[in-house]
């Protein structure tokens, strides 16, 4: 069974403690079988120990972690099914851009979540292999029975033997960090958005509200964003581990010094910040609040500005697109310069009006007829998701 404090103090002390410990197993085996004591720790270095050890807590630890992305998947599909047409205001460059759903941001988040689920899948037979290449990766003091011998202990450990020993090779484990990272960004860029909606002045989204949790020691009203703020932490903190362990690949010869050993305290962090970011995450999304009026209410703070493209490009099937954009520019300086709403300032153009008719405005004005292949995409997505969770 996983166990994170393990993983993390076994990984960090586990050169130290390799000579004592041989030396324990081996007084321990010799009590019980007296002739099996000259055996122990024969052929076997202790990084083949280490290695196969740490691979052996990944396997249980990759487990957790993948309980853990269903959990995150299964919560926002349901957040996209439930908010798929929740009209609300799509930003790019931090500014109101165009209408979108929510439930088109969580199919986003969705999608990409699906795909570390198939990542995963993908490393778990490059990464989970055994570790037994005795002192230079050639298993020379087994005489001529190594490959007998690590093929009876990767059965033994359920662990596929590689065509060769991997001590200074380190892209496995490089992969599983670099895949922990992809992750992290992920679950950032989620909590990034969760957080920017959960302003006062924007008042789209809140975290679960329960005693205790997001308040200010000394301001009673408020209700700080305390689990998206700890997931951008980790955020923040594991790309300059990955960064670590990618830096460790470069080792010398069959078996190097530093790199190895800069990865026992590392790569144990990476899987514990990326695992309690997904833990956070989960209780966010089952528990989050969301505010359809307050989406309502922004998308309309702009005084129709938001569909000004959707006008532009309604005129331009008559005026072409560089005069429709051009005119409907000028008309949104001027709604903003005169605080009107853009519809006001189109009605009172009679060169725009005469490609326009009040009906059509009353179209073009109402966000939910612009939000273009949005309920297509997000179907797609969901089938994506459906078949995933059927393989499953």
């Amino acid at each position: 069974m996983f166990d994170r404090e393990k993983l993390v103090k076994g990984a960090a002390s586990s050169g130290n403690l390799a000579i004592p410990m041989v030396k324990q197993l081996t007084a321990l085996v010799s009590a019980r079988l007296p002739e099996a004591g000259g055996y122990v720790h024969w052929g076997a270095t202790s990084q083949d120990v280490i290695d196969t050890g740490l691979l052996l807590q990944l396997r249980a630890f990759l487990d957790v972690l993948e309980d853990e992305l269903i959990e995150v998947c299964d919560a926002l599909a349901a957040l996209t099914t439930k908010h798929r047409a929740t009209p609300m205001v799509g930003r790019t460059w931090m500014q109101h851009a165009v209408p979108i759903t929510f439930g088109l941001k969580t199919a986003s988040w969705l999608d990409a979540m699906l795909r570390h689920r198939e990542r995963l899948a993908e490393l778990r037979p490059r990464l989970l292999v055994l570790q037994f290449g005795g002192a230079a990766g050639t298993l020379a003091s087994m005489y001529g029975s190594g490959r007998k011998v690590a093929l009876a202990l990767a059965e033994e450990l359920q662990l596929p033997l590689p065509s060769l020993p991997w001590h200074a090779t380190r892209d496995r484990i490089a992969e599983a960090a670099t895949f922990h990272g992809l992750i992290m960004g992920t679950l950032g860029k989620i909590a990034r958005e969760l957080s920017l909606m959960m302003q006062t002045e924007v008042g789209e989204a809140m975290e679960p509200v329960a005693a205790g949790r997001g308040g200010s020691s000394t301001m009673p009203h408020k209700r700080n964003p305390v689990a998206t703020t700890a997931i951008l932490s980790s955020a923040i903190r594991v790309p300059g581990l990955v960064g670590t362990i990618l830096s460790a690949m470069v080792q010398e010869h069959e078996r190097g010094v530093g790199g190895w050993h800069a990865e026992w305290d590392t790569l144990p962090e990476i899987c514990v910040l990326t695992l309690g970011a997904l833990e956070k995450l989960n209780v966010v999304l089952k528990g989050i609040h969301i505010f359809a009026d307050a989406m309502r209410v922004n998308l309309y703070r702009t005084n129709g500005l938001i569909l000004a493209e959707a006008v532009s490009m309604e005129l331009a099937k008559t005026m072409g697109h560089d005069q429709a954009h051009k005119r409907v520019e000028a008309a949104a300086l001027r709604a903003v310069a005169e605080k009107k709403h853009l519809r006001q300032i189109i009605q009172a153009s009679p060169v725009l009006m005469k490609h326009l008719t009040p009906a059509k405005l009353d179209a073009l004005f109402d966000p939910a007829n612009y939000i273009g292949e949005s309920q297509q995409m997000i179907d797609c997505v969901l089938q994506a998701y459906k078949a995933v969770s059927t393989r499953k």
